[in-house]
């Protein structure tokens, strides 16, 4: 199901065009309305074009959609957990251009798999996916299936896996890259290499902060309830022991930090939250 075409024409398509305002000008930094704060974006991702990497994760997902239909493990459109993911997937959609100008253009799409990881990701380009593992065994409220589904997406905004993927390979793809923009093939060299990573990446802890901070404002700005972030991380906390299925936990691992710097910048996002609920 595309996310986007939903959104674009349906009952939340107001809400959509302010968050589509919102984002003119605002490029990559945070946007001027922001109320959390984050840094600029590292420069190094430049060396990765942002609309390859779009393709390798849209070829990515694309595969395992595929892989999981074939195996019985991708959810029905008729699933009531499905159906739940993507109501909530609606709400924050639209305000995901505030922080990255190319999500309006991006074609959104939320999956369920079936498997015992507690996990969850969204590819570049919009492409999300739980695994009924993080549902079943936390027990997620809406607020925090929001809390989990803002910081993945905020992953894809400030774009980390270009970044993460320029760092990793460096020079020999810069001189890739240059290749294909001269015109001299490889045009699909990015997409086969970040086809095969971009699930590996591990992201830095600068990356997790701003997921954290970046996602826990698009919940509040789509009516779900800033304290979530605390107790999903609190539960998160209470289950990391049981690591065989926490894929979750070996990229986004928890910790009183974490929780200390979501309970600091609550306050700052309650009002949106509170607007939103209004």
């Amino acid at each position: 199901m595309c996310l986007y075409c939903h959104f674009s024409t349906g009952p939340l398509s107001s809400r959509a065009r302010r968050a589509f305002l919102l984002a003119a000008g605002a490029g990559m930094a945070a946007p001027a309305l922001a109320q959390v704060t984050v840094g600029a974006p590292s420069a190094t991702r430049n060396i990765v074009p942002a609309e390859d990497l779009e393709q390798a994760g849209t070829q990515q997902y694309a595969q395992l959609i595929a892989q999981a239909r074939q195996k019985g493990a991708l959810a029905p459109d008729s699933n009531a957990q499905l159906r739940r993911l993507r109501a909530i997937a609606a709400r924050i959609i639209p305000f995901a251009p505030q922080w990255n100008p190319r999500a309006a253009q991006w074609k959104w799409e939320v999956n369920l798999i079936g498997s015992k990881q507690v996990n969850a990701f969204c590819m570049p380009g919009g492409k999300i996916a739980f695994f009924t593992g993080i549902l079943d065994q936390l027990q997620l409220t809406d607020d925090e299936v929001a809390m989990v589904m803002g910081h993945e997406v905020a992953h894809a905004l400030r774009e980390h896996a270009r970044e993460q993927l320029a760092k990793r390979t460096g020079t020999g793809l810069a001189l890739s890259i240059g290749a294909q923009l001269l015109g001299l093939g490889q045009m699909g060299d990015l997409a086969a290499r970040g086809a095969t990573q971009l699930l590996s990446l591990q992201f830095s802890r600068t990356d997790e902060s701003e997921a954290d901070l970046v996602g826990l404002e698009l919940a509040a700005r789509a009516g779900y309830n800033p304290q979530a972030s605390v107790t999903l991380w609190q539960k998160m906390g209470r289950v990391s022991k049981d690591s065989g299925n926490m894929s979750f936990l070996s990229t986004h691992p928890t910790g009183p930090d974490r929780i200390r710097n979501l309970q600091a910048n609550i306050p700052k996002v309650e009002g949106l939250y509170r607007a939103a609920k209004r």
